[in-house]
């Protein structure tokens, strides 16, 4: 028997562009195609290939457009129709796609249209409403390779369980989307696909590891998707693109039914949350899914249902810390100039105090969660890349072969770790409960303690490429296993943000970061 010669990973790359390409040609009217000098911010191109009415459509928030459905001023059809095409162009420009779904999702839309019709009330609280989904999370009989090209061939069974959530409740999923390779970057490389850009400016990274989803909403070829998280990276995706973002608790939505090396592990655990361009699409989200359950089917999630009761009063005394720094690493200017933006605001609020954060070993969290990502030392990572013979992306080599933090684990080493991790948690609790003002003297409860932290999502704005290698600004939250939102404050003006000069620095971490600033403002001149 002739053993059958595995294709290349060049061939396989190409195979997937050639699939994805058939499923763009599918949109009707036919998209174009864009020359390379096409302008670096994308969206007056996207608005001057769409008419107005699909313009309407695609910029409207998923709270409004709900609305618009369920009064039927437009039909399922309609809007997914308007979706799709913005989605293909969003691709052509910014490469975020892995592929469209217009025969599903026009056939999904249609029987909505006639459900609405026929029972006068819609399916569910996201009737028709597109949703777009990050390709590592299965859909039955569709491609499932978490960015390895190895993996090119493997399929979903069944669709995983958050999908079956929101299809129950009406949604309709029309686009799938890029990640890296290794699920491992804080932007979107790899060789089946290249590299996702930023749709304001196709020069600097859209962010990872779900940049697919956060170039495709900041393009508005979605209004609400999917991503997954173990490093924040729901987090930077949405900052560089100008929306918003979700990072639950672990053990909150449905993980079954997605791909990755070691899905079942969890020293530190991926979780599942959504991006949109409103707040109240995040909150949608998380309200239908916990509605359903969803750990009656999948026991490890915890049982809390969504409180829709929970209101702040207005007079309500609320308590807001600032971290400006995490003591590592000092932000960007734009960056601080966002948080004293914001901060200037809170404090104008009568009931709300602000309070300066200071940073607990946040060196030392890094530590403690890049020793956790990859115990094996990133063997499994290794293995499935020489099965297909494909490259290592920069951005992979820098988190497995350049992070000393990385290695294979024993047992105890690894129980070591995992110990540490716990300590840490506790640690930072402490620093949270130590900034209470008082104690009930009968209950022991602690009053006046901060109720949020207001930080920076990252080091800067939106990188170039290749240069997002430092992570604790999000992971640090993966690590204490804290909810966080992301949400737009502002974009960069060169004229207020230049780097100034620094004699003084926590480190070579924060004056590698600076050095990055002066770099990244040349890309603005």
């Amino acid at each position: 028997m002739v053993k059958k010669e595995r294709p290349s990973w060049q061939t396989v790359a190409q195979e997937a562009h050639r699939y994805r390409d058939k499923t763009l040609a599918k949109i009707e009217p036919p998209v174009p195609n864009f020359p390379a000098e096409a302008s670096r911010n994308v969206f007056e191109t996207l608005r001057s290939c769409l008419s107005p009415q699909e313009v309407e459509v695609t910029e409207l928030p998923p709270e409004k457009l709900s609305e618009q459905l369920r009064s039927r001023k437009y039909t399922a059809v309609l809007v997914t129709n308007a979706f799709l095409r913005r989605a293909a162009l969003a691709q052509k420009l910014t490469n975020c796609i892995t592929e469209l779904l217009p025969e599903s999702a026009l056939a999904r839309a249609d029987y909505l249209d006639k459900y609405l019709t026929e029972h006068g009330r819609p399916l569910g609280p996201l009737h028709g409403l597109p949703i777009s989904v990050k390709e590592h999370i299965g859909m039955k009989g569709l491609g499932l390779n978490a960015g390895y090209i190895a993996w090119w061939n493997k399929t979903a069974s069944e669709d995983a369980r958050v999908l079956q959530i929101l299809s129950h409740a009406g949604a309709v999923f029309h686009a799938r989307t890029t990640q890296p390779q290794t699920l491992m970057h804080l932007e979107t490389d790899s060789n089946l696909y290249g590299v996702t850009v930023n749709p304001y400016n196709t020069d600097l990274s859209a962010g990872g590891s779900s940049g697919g989803e956060g170039a495709l909403i900041g393009a508005r070829g979605s209004c609400l998707g999917i991503g997954t998280d173990i490093g924040g990276t729901n987090v930077p995706n949405t900052a560089n693109n100008g929306i918003y973002g979700f990072k639950p608790t672990s053990f909150r939505i449905p993980t079954d039914g997605w791909s990755s090396i070691a899905p079942g592990a969890d020293p530190i655990p991926t979780v599942v949350g959504p991006l949109s361009t409103s707040l109240e699409g995040l909150k949608l989200f998380i309200e239908t899914v916990l509605s359903a359950q969803p750990w009656l089917q999948e026991p490890a999630l915890l049982p809390i249902p969504w409180n829709s009761s929970f209101q702040i009063a207005s007079q309500q005394p609320l308590k807001i810390a600032i971290m400006w720094h995490d003591g590592v690493v000092q932000p960007h200017p734009p960056i601080t100039r966002a948080l004293k933006t914001v901060a200037s605001k809170l404090a104008a609020i009568p009931n709300i105090s602000i309070v300066d954060w200071k940073p607990h070993l946040h060196d030392e969290a890094w530590a403690i969660i890049s020793s956790l990502y990859f115990t094996d030392g990133g063997a499994e990572d290794a293995a499935v890349m020489a099965e297909s013979g494909e490259p290592w992306r920069p951005l992979t080599t820098w988190i497995i072969k350049e992070n000393p933090c990385v290695k294979k684990l024993k047992m105890r080493e690894l129980w070591y770790w995992l110990e540490e991790r716990e300590a840490y948690r506790s640690e930072y609790a402490k620093v949270w409960n130590d900034t209470a003002t008082t104690i009930d003297g009968e209950t022991g409860e602690l009053r006046g303690m901060v109720d949020a932290i207001l930080c920076p999502v990252g080091p800067g704005v939106a990188p170039r490429h290749n240069t997002a290698k430092y992570w604790p600004y999000t992971s640090q939250w993966n690590l204490l296993d804290y909810p966080a939102v992301s949400f737009p404050v502002d974009k960069v003006d060169k004229q207020l943000g230049r780097a100034e000069q620094r004699v003084k620095f926590h480190g070579d971490l924060d004056k590698q970061n600076w050095e990055l600033c002066k770099q990244d403002y040349s890309i603005l001149d």
